[in-house]
């Protein structure tokens, strides 16, 4: 007998990605020397830990549902987007190089 998840609100991996996408572009007008720092280690922590992760599921499988690799790979992506979406749209000028 399996248990069902029981959540009546469960986003899908699309609004979660424009969430954070709208979170980390907040984050790059108010700030884009914090944001350039968050963006960098938020994204080397996160994708260390997917990367550790698919190993360890490659040497045995867990019951780690695969939505999880899925948000991991998209908490990777969205800071990186997000910042280069930053950069196309201010023309690639960052106000704490100035």
């Amino acid at each position: 007998m399996t248990k069902e998840n029981t959540s009546p609100f469960r986003l899908s991996l699309l609004e979660l990605f424009l969430l954070e996408i709208v979170v980390w572009l907040a984050l790059w007008l108010l700030n884009d020397y914090m944001a350039t720092l968050l963006t960098l280690i938020i994204t080397a922590i996160v994708f260390a830990i997917l990367v550790i992760a698919l190993l360890a599921e490659a040497i045995e499988r867990s019951k780690v549902p695969r939505r999880y690799f899925w948000i991991m790979g998209l908490s990777v992506v969205a800071p990186v987007f997000a910042a280069i979406l930053y950069l196309l749209i201010f023309g690639g000028q960052l106000t704490f190089l100035e």
